[in-house]
């Protein structure tokens, strides 16, 4: 790091307060502005400006630090602008080479696992399928079908087959989405459907998607359309709780017992979203066990949100081999239910790339007058040019059929017949026609009776299923639990791998970063710069304080000091350090600091960051603003990372940098510490005894999504292994996972476990202790 001796122009620190037109001007926590309209006279529109002052007085009594921007001003960053909802603009945009796309594509595979809760697998228990009820028609028969997804927990459908079974056949899956496996469109509606051309026949074009089921059998393929939760047969969680929830409920957000929606189940990553696709995976596991399932012919169609189900279940599992999800793939809304939406499944990306995911195999779908409707210009042209750059343009189709509403209609559904066809190879004759049949009575599609009585659900039940989702996890971490140098390295590509994904971003992936110089200030033994620094991939800023010693010599290493309250902690008074960094500066280091989001300069005047920000959305979710958007505790590991990576590129890279995270700040530098790995030397953190399952609401500054099913902090600080580690907060003991790790690294002399009162005087003597490097 090279300490700069010539900076540019000083940024004027001049504040200016203009109301126009007699606007009131009012910032929010995101740092949107607004105008607020009024019409004041001359009293009301002094007192609002005493008023103004008095806060801007209030709130910036307590900065010690010089700032960097002007008064009144806020980094240039887009982390404080609208939040990115469901219904943003998702672009896939195309790596340049097969090779890149693989990396891309290992990488989002695990997110779309990890977002899921399925990273690592949860272990398969026996589904115990039982088939009954059979039916016979013209051309195909039909079976009832239940199995259990996990113990006790059960997913049913129909499973309707050719006549013929003397041979192994293609299986189709068919997930049903919205309007469940026994939508009707009833008498009146069918007969406007017939009109328009979306279907052809009165009787069973009332039931479109039993009616593709019935089309798939009689063209030789074994298919098996089953229940989402909370539709028809599948209510041992109701349809209330999974597509409509909306308000929390803190009974079931108890540390020990808990449901979905709940904080305790946000950060084990349980959703709704993820458990229904285990059943997916599940069910593929029950079709393709069929003696007369060709399993390596295996296709999955659904519409909707079963179009949804069947883009991540071909994302993540290898058995398909075509695919048509319909309704779903599109660049603009990806799914308004909270059935679609989980935390980190679409961070940075979209369901355009998440359906490519399924390259090079065949995938199609169409265009509808819905969210789908600019698919011919804004998806489907990258999806063909990543088949191309595969060498399979041929794999890839979209039909333009915006003339029809949102649907799986019976144009639709033709065209899903001919790819199957061709890409099954069914060799049937062209076109293929979809025919009359007679519906199923309830009984016949009723899949509970008096010889197999419907399971109990409800309250226990889903806090049963989460339970043994959490004993699953629990388990799983315990067999990566690092013994020595293999299980080491295999913990750290699994539980290191996910907080990779939930983190969000690696050093290397910082990118390039431009520095504005504001000022230089010689304050007698040590000379202090403040700078902007500029991420551009990621159009965030960051307002920066260096210090280098005067004293002594720069010995070439730098403290990158964290502190919960931001840059400002680094000062006793606007012109005086705190002693322990005169201390360090006194012994050759140079110190870097920053305001985090939502720290120093970030806020606005009056403003407090003491949660995160969410979506504006009337229902209580936390997948429908972290399922697009990272946290605020992971926004401040980014930052830190941005730190490390200027640092490491100054003109002369310092020989050593090491992290300080004090006064709340543990937490995020123990994360931070995870990503830079190598690049840091040597860390100290006040963990202030912090865990996140202590965590009470998603909003929490420190709410990490899926941080408790990984192993808690300790999980982040065993990932430090074998660095030197120094470690306040946890009453002088050191976490058994942290000193299994540097056991399993052969160095478990490099941490050090202490109980103090002076924890920011201790770790900063730690830091700049020659013997501990």
């Amino acid at each position: 790091m090279n300490p700069p001796t010539e900076h540019g122009e000083t940024l004027a620190m001049k504040t200016r307060i203009a109301v126009p037109d007699n606007k009131l001007i009012v910032a929010d926590r995101g740092g949107s502005v607004y105008p607020l309209y009024a019409r004041l006279d001359a009293t009301a529109f002094l007192l609002c400006m005493v008023l103004l002052l008095v806060g801007w007085t209030c709130s910036h009594s307590s900065a010690a630090g010089p700032r960097v921007l002007p008064v009144g001003k806020q980094p240039q960053d887009h982390r404080l602008h609208k939040l990115k909802d469901l219904n943003g603009y998702f672009p896939f945009v195309v790596p340049a080479t097969q090779e890149s796309w693989k990396d891309r594509s290992q990488q989002l595979r695990r997110q779309v696992l990890v977002a899921t809760g399925l990273w690592p697998m949860p272990d398969k228990t026996p589904l115990n399928p039982v088939m009954h009820g059979l039916t016979k028609r013209d051309g195909f028969t039909v079976e009832k079908v239940y199995f259990e997804s996990i113990p006790q927990h059960f997913v049913v459908g129909l499973l309707f087959r050719p006549l013929d079974k003397n041979k192994r056949r293609p299986a189709i899956l068919c997930p049903h989405g919205h309007g469940g496996r026994l939508q009707d469109h009833g008498p009146q509606k069918i007969r406007e459907h017939i009109v328009r051309g979306a279907e052809r026949f009165e009787q069973a074009g009332r039931f479109p998607k039993i009616s593709r089921c019935v089309q798939l059998a009689r063209m030789g393929c074994v298919t098996f359309i089953y229940d989402m939760l909370g539709y028809a047969d599948s209510q041992q969680l109701s349809g209330k709780l999974v597509h409509k929830f909306a308000k929390q409920r803190p009974a079931f957000d108890d540390q020990k017992s808990w449901g979905f929606f709940s904080t305790q189940a946000e950060l084990r990553l349980q959703s709704v979203l993820g458990l229904q696709t285990w059943n997916s995976l599940r069910a593929l596991d029950f079709l393709c066990s069929l003696p007369d399932v060709d399993p390596q012919r295996v296709g999955v169609t659904g519409g909707s949100g079963g179009g949804t189900q069947t883009l991540l279940l071909c994302a993540i599992d290898p058995r398909p081999s075509v695919s048509f999800p319909q309704g779903m793939v599109s660049t603009a809304m990806q799914g308004g239910c909270t059935c679609e939406n989980c935390s980190l499944l679409r961070v940075g990306t979209g369901n355009v790339e998440l359906t490519a995911l399924f390259a090079p195999k065949p995938v199609a779908m169409t265009a509808a007058d819905d969210w789908t409707k600019e698919m011919m210009t804004k998806g489907y042209p990258e999806l063909q040019t990543l088949y191309k750059l595969l060498g399979t343009p041929e794999k890839v189709h979209c039909w333009p059929l915006t003339h029809f509403p949102h649907n799986y209609n019976y144009v639709t559904r033709a065209l899903m017949y001919h790819w199957f066809n061709r890409h099954l190879e069914l060799e049937l004759e062209e076109p293929i026609v979809e025919e009359d049949y007679l519906p199923l009575t309830p009984e016949e599609q009723t899949i509970w009776n008096k010889e197999h009585p419907a399971p109990s659900g409800g309250d226990e039940h889903e806090r049963t299923v989460t339970q043994w989702l959490a004993d699953t996890a629990n388990r799983q971490l315990a067999r990566f639990a690092p013994q020595d140098t293999a299980s080491l390295t295999r913990f750290r590509e699994i539980i290191g791998g996910a907080f990779e994904t939930i983190i969000g971003r690696t050093l290397p992936s910082v990118g390039p970063i431009e520095r504005t110089k504001v000022n230089k200030i010689d304050r007698g033994q040590y000379l202090e710069f403040t700078d902007i620094l500029r991420v551009t991939q990621h159009e965030e800023e960051l307002p920066v304080i260096s210090l280098y010693p005067k004293s002594c010599p720069w010995n070439g290493e730098v403290i990158i000091w964290i502190d919960g309250s931001g840059k400002d902690s680094l000062y006793a008074s606007p012109q005086t350090l705190v002693h322990h960094a005169h201390h360090a500066l006194s012994r050759g280091y140079a110190i870097l600091t920053a305001d985090l989001l939502y720290q120093g300069e970030f806020l606005a005047v009056g403003e407090t960051a003491n949660r995160n920000r969410v979506v504006n959305n009337p229902r209580e979710f936390a997948g429908y603003t972290y399922c697009y958007n990272p946290s605020l505790f992971a926004h401040r590991v980014h930052d830190i990372l941005t730190l490390i990576a200027f640092a490491r590129n100054e003109t002369e890279q310092p020989q050593r940098i090491h992290l300080l995270g004090i006064q709340g700040a543990g937490p995020w530098v123990a994360a931070a510490k995870t990503q830079a790995g190598s690049a840091i030397d040597k860390v100290a953190i006040d963990t202030g005894g912090f865990r996140f399952v202590q965590l009470q609401s998603y909003r929490d500054i420190n709410f990490l999504p899926g941080s408790v099913k990984y192993g808690d902090l300790p999980a982040l600080l065993a990932l430090d292994a074998p660095d030197p580690l120094w470690i306040a907060g946890e009453s002088g003991q050191t976490p058994g996972l942290v000193t299994q790790a540097y056991q399993a690294a052969g160095q478990p002399q490099n941490i050090i476990s202490v109980q103090t009162e002076n924890i920011a005087v201790d770790a900063v003597e730690w830091l700049t202790t020659a013997e501990t490097k």
